[in-house]
């Protein structure tokens, strides 16, 4: 059973950090590529990064010199780190496991908010 469980989100002040994780169980977490989504009230879920099992990253446009996704096979986690947060970043954000190079498994999610 694939478990993903995302902490970390909060609220924060436009121009703060934040740094969300994402804790695997139940996959061979070394093999999986994992991505970061989020979902704003009223939007569809939009891609925000990915990283392949390799360590190949890739970045929405939006975020793109602002956060960094990053992985640690030992601790079977996925990181976000999020700087200069716009309120536009504020939603919910997901953790993925992707199979077959498409997002297949999905954790609960993590709300951040950002303020102006």
């Amino acid at each position: 059973q694939v478990q993903l469980v995302e902490s970390g989100g909060g609220l924060v002040q436009a121009g703060g950090s934040l740094r969300l994780s994402c804790a695997a169980s139940g996959i061979i977490f070394s093999f999986n590529a994992m991505g970061w989504y989020r979902q704003a009230p009223g939007k569809q879920r939009e891609l925000v990064a990915d990283i392949s099992s390799g360590g190949r990253t890739h970045y929405a446009e939006t975020v793109k010199g602002r956060f960094i996704i990053s992985r640690d096979n030992a601790k079977r986690t996925v990181y976000l780190q999020m700087n200069s947060l716009k309120p536009e970043d504020t939603a919910v954000y997901f953790c993925s496991r992707y199979a077959g190079g498409s997002p297949s498994s999905w954790g609960q999610g993590t709300q951040v908010t950002v303020s102006s």
